[in-house]
């Protein structure tokens, strides 16, 4: 699936096949997320790469240089063969941006909760590589793929507007925004608060999860900005997160504008250097939730 696959050895080229315009003659059974059939005659090839939906989602729609989380079933056209899967094993994570050719162009534009059928021809597959690395897919060879789209990652918060909680910070800002917090004059909370402001129709993220996001954080006690990563999208395992984001982000979906107010507790007991909070001081964050899928261990 990946562009980097290496020949072992020199591929024997594929035997003339007739090339078909269209999916008709490709039947897919069983029902997401259970693991498809693929039936057809082989040898099969295919003039372009070609993409039915047959369960359309209704979440977040892939874009070309996003994320996304998949569990596929993967023939050879000219063989008839499955040669590799992940139904049977784990989703997979990866960007759009990184994979051959026919898969992106298959996925871009498809929505989360969706089951795609995708055939395409060789120079969209592995035909820059040479074939597989294991010989069993020829320069030339047709792919097909069913795939069912677990997650995928936005670009931007998106969904209902949530008021803030009576007594927290203010923010203001459009989703595509870098928002900005007004603390108020009252005194600190001594409890935790995790609310959206935004909220998406993404996947909830878990606590084994790895998320992407981009956020700001105000010192309560300045009413300052000290910690501002808006700009950059950031990428990292939940459990490595101050305690605040590992428990206020849990359950949060994906395409969510999050406010976390954490006292000291839950943000920097002892304060910190990087981003700057004196001991003591309650720090506010507004998160945005880009995508969140199973950290790696």
């Amino acid at each position: 699936m990946t562009a980097s696959a290496t020949p072992t050895a020199s591929p024997t080229p594929t035997p003339t096949i007739p090339v078909s315009d269209s999916l008709k003659s490709i039947k897919v059974t069983g029902t997401a997320p259970a693991q498809p059939k693929i039936q057809f005659t082989a040898p099969f090839a295919i003039d372009k790469t070609r993409v039915q939906v047959l369960k359309a989602g209704t979440g977040p729609k892939a874009t070309a240089d996003g994320y996304v989380t998949v569990n596929y079933y993967g023939v050879d056209g000219r063989t008839g063969k499955v040669f590799d899967e992940s139904f049977t094993k784990k989703p997979v994570t990866f960007p759009l941006g990184e994979v051959i050719a026919g898969f992106k162009t298959g996925l871009t534009g498809q929505s989360q909760g969706s089951r795609v059928l995708i055939a395409m021809p060789g120079k969209d597959g592995y035909d820059a590589a040479g074939g597989s690395q294991d010989g069993t897919i020829a320069v030339g060879d047709t792919l097909i793929f069913v795939v069912d789209i677990v997650a995928v990652s936005v670009d931007q918060p998106a969904g209902k507007t949530v008021p803030a909680p009576s007594g927290a910070p203010s923010v203001t800002g459009g989703a595509a925004d870098k928002p900005v917090v007004t603390i108020p004059s009252t005194p600190a909370p001594t409890t935790m608060v995790a609310a959206n402001l935004i909220e998406g129709s993404g996947i909830a993220v878990s606590k084994g999860d790895a998320v992407r996001v981009r956020y700001v954080g105000y010192s309560w006690k300045t009413g300052k900005l000290i910690d501002d990563q808006f700009a950059t999208v950031s990428d990292g395992k939940l459990s490595s997160t101050i305690p605040g984001w590992q428990s206020g982000l849990v359950g949060k979906k994906v395409g969510s504008r999050v406010l976390l107010v954490l006292p000291p507790a839950d943000g920097y007991p002892q304060g910190s250097n990087n981003p700057p909070v004196e001991a003591g001081d309650t720090v506010v964050y507004v998160v945005d939730l880009l995508f969140a899928y199973p950290a790696t261990s």
